[in-house]
């Protein structure tokens, strides 16, 4: 029961299916990880360039788990090169880029930190920092958002 005063918030899973329409990517499977402050997202062939005075970054995402054809090429501002401690316990300097993520009828911009996720579970991370105060999250349910459809034409949704 909600206490007086309090707004009540969706409630989602431990994982869910997201978007990033900035990104070109329709859906991608995210593990909600409220213990991550930051979100993370899998990035490869990451190369950094200046454009006037920003730094860029020109990287590939391959948004279906376990499958590597027809990577998506993405160009992205750098907000800051960030120290990240990974689950292991080793802290790294990763890029953060700000983008937009869309879930359940919402878009709302988000930090994401670029990194090789190849041996990691999920190629994202939704960190506490993107689901703070718009969610709540039972760790026992899965895809409450729903599943996206199938589309044989194209990786960025389900494969």
């Amino acid at each position: 029961m909600a206490k007086k005063g309090k707004v009540l918030r969706p409630v989602i899973g431990w994982r869910e299916w997201i978007e990033l329409p900035d990104l070109g990517v329709k859906s991608i499977k995210a593990k909600i990880d409220t213990g991550a402050r930051s979100s993370s997202l899998h990035a490869f062939d990451i190369k950094i360039y200046r454009q006037g005075e920003d730094q860029w970054a020109r990287f590939q995402i391959n948004p279906v788990q376990h499958k590597t054809g027809h990577p998506v090429t993405v160009d992205a501002r750098i907000l800051e090169f960030r120290s990240i401690r990974s689950s292991n316990g080793v802290s790294m300097m990763r890029p953060v880029i700000v983008t937009n993520i869309a879930f359940l009828g919402a878009t709302w911009p988000i930090e994401l930190t670029l990194s090789n996720r190849d041996e990691m579970g999920f190629r994202m991370l939704l960190g506490r920092e993107a689901v703070r105060g718009r969610f709540l999250v039972d760790a026992g349910s899965s895809f409450l958002g729903g599943k996206p459809p199938r589309d044989k034409h194209t990786n960025t949704n389900l494969g």
